[in-house]
C-alpha cells in the first residue's frame, strides 16, 4: 500500500516498493497515454475490430463489432467497465505494450513495465516481472495523470470523469467501501490470477486536499479467493490516519 495526503505531504507505505501484477489498473494509464497523443476531437475517430478480438470481459465492445467504436467510447469502456478488448484496442492505438511503458517513463516512472496484452496481463503469476509495478510507482502515476500536469486540462477532466464514474461490479467493494459516504472517488480496479485484487484511487474529502491511495494484493495459490474487504479495510485505515 502507498497513500499520500497531497495537502500535507504525509504518506503511509507498507510494502510500497514491492512488485505486484497490475492487471486492469493499466487501463487508466493506457487511456492517459492515448489522451496525451490525441486531441479531444481525435477521440471521435472510429476504430474497427472483429469478433476475433473479443474477450470474455468484452462487455461493451461485444455490442459494437459491426460498426466499430470511437476512441472516446473505447476509453469509456476500458476505464469505466474494464472491458479487456477495449484495453487491448487502446494499446493497439498506442503501438503496443512497449509504448505504454515508454509513456510512464515519460512520467518519471522507472518501475512499471507493460509487456503483454489482455488476458495474459491478468495472469498474476508469482515471481513473473512482466506486467508489474509497485504501489508507490502506480499511485504516483495516477497522481500525475489525475491531479498533475501530465495531461492538458480538458483531457485530464475527461479522464477524471471516467474514473469517478467507475461502473465495475467490484469497484464499490474496494476503496469506495472504505471511505466515508459522500466523498468523491476516482479509481481503477484490477483483478487477476492468484487472488490479485488492486485498486488505485484519488479521493477528495469534503474539506481537505485529495488523497492518493494505491492498494495492491496477491496470494500464493492460483485460484485463491478474492479479498475485497481487505482493500476496503486498508482504505479506511488511510482515511483515519491521513485526515
Amino acid at each position: 500500500m502507498y497513500a499520500l495526503a497531497t495537502g500535507t505531504g504525509a504518506t503511509i507505505a507498507h510494502r510500497a516498493d514491492e512488485r505486484f501484477p497490475f492487471c486492469s489498473t493499466f487501463k487508466g494509464l493506457a487511456a492517459a497515454a492515448v489522451l496525451h497523443r490525441r486531441s479531444l476531437s481525435d477521440l471521435n475517430s472510429v476504430v474497427r475490430y472483429t469478433a476475433d478480438d473479443l474477450m470474455d470481459s468484452a462487455v461493451i465492445t461485444r455490442r459494437h463489432v459491426a460498426r466499430g467504436m470511437t476512441i472516446r467510447q473505447l476509453c469509456d469502456a476500458a476505464v469505466r467497465y474494464s472491458d479487456g478488448t477495449a484495453g487491448n484496442l487502446l494499446l493497439r492505438d498506442l503501438g503496443g505494450p512497449g509504448e505504454l511503458t515508454a509513456y510512464v517513463r515519460g512520467l518519471g516512472d522507472t518501475v512499471t513495465r507493460m509487456d503483454r496484452i489482455e488476458p495474459a496481463v491478468a495472469s498474476g503469476t508469482p515471481g513473473d516481472p512482466r506486467d508489474t509495478t509497485t504501489p508507490r510507482a502506480l499511485s504516483t502515476d495516477y497522481h500525475r495523470i489525475v491531479l498533475g500536469e501530465a495531461l492538458p486540462p480538458d483531457r485530464r477532466a475527461f479522464l477524471r470523469d471516467l474514473l469517478e464514474r467507475n461502473a465495475t461490479s467490484v469497484g464499490a467493494q474496494r476503496i469506495r467501501a472504505g471511505v466515508p459516504r459522500g466523498w468523491t472517488v476516482a479509481d481503477k480496479t484490477g483483478t487477476g490470477g492468484y487472488g490479485t485484487v488492486n485498486d488505485i484511487a484519488v479521493v477528495w474529502p469534503p474539506t481537505s486536499a485529495p488523497l492518493v491511495i494505491g492498494i495492491m494484493s496477491a496470494k500464493a495459490e492460483k485460484d485463491a479467493d478474492y479479498d475485497q474487504a481487505l482493500v476496503a479495510e486498508a482504505a479506511a485505515y488511510v482515511v483515519a490516519t491521513l485526515t
